[in-house]
């Protein structure tokens, strides 16, 4: 059970999509405050010179990591156009930076997205804004993949969708087991890329081919 107190629990949960118009306002005196008792609880002195603002940078670094908490990736693929075009779309090595949910430390890769369009495509740099929006989140990476391809599968009412994520957790490289140069991948395959192995082998060669 939560310890949190109701009044203080989010409105909702992150894994449902924003209301439109949500216009959420991060707390950043909150954040300024905790930050320093951080330093405090550490035995550092909060208010020694480089220290003295560091509560102020990280409140406004939080506002812009987790800014993807009060956004809807789904606007991001309203637009679409008609075109005659069955085969695979792929969006390859979509650079994307996160924060893993478990320490509050990044990690960050590279996402890859493919579709087979049912008549209807979307703009190629729709597919990187629905990444920046689903990364800038406390996150797994593996609910960030599906997430990603329930997306593109749902919205633009594909035959297909897949996501393919590799990414590098500093929560492996920077404590813990201490790993550096590991990589962690993930994938989720919807529709056609799913059922027909043809598709899926034409996706993997296409996008780890030529290493």
């Amino acid at each position: 059970m939560s310890n949190i107190p109701p009044a203080e629990r989010p409105a909702r949960s992150r894994r449902e999509a924003p209301p439109e118009g949500a216009g959420f306002v991060v707390d950043q005196e909150r954040i300024r405050k905790a930050v320093r008792e951080i330093l405090l609880a550490v035995g550092e002195e909060p208010d020694r010179d480089g220290l003295e603002e560091t509560p102020d940078r990280v409140a406004r670094m939080y506002a812009e990591i987790f800014s993807g908490l009060h956004a809807d990736p789904r606007v991001h693929l309203k637009k679409t156009f008609a075109v005659r075009a069955d085969e695979m779309v792929l969006q390859k090595d979509i650079d994307f930076a996160s924060v893993c949910e478990h320490h509050l430390l990044p990690f960050m890769g590279k996402a890859h997205i493919a579709y087979l369009p049912e008549a209807r495509v979307v703009g190629l740099s729709k597919m990187a804004r629905i990444v920046e929006v689903v990364s800038h989140r406390p996150q797994v990476q593996e609910r960030m993949t599906e997430e990603l391809a329930d997306l593109v599968m749902n919205e633009l009412g594909a035959r297909g969708a897949a996501v393919i994520i590799e990414a590098t957790h500093t929560c492996m490289t920077i404590r813990g087991v201490r790993k550096p140069g590991s990589t962690c991948i993930t994938s989720a395959m919807r529709g056609t890329f799913q059922s027909n192995p043809a598709t899926r082998a034409e996706l993997l060669s296409l996008v780890f081919g030529h290493r």
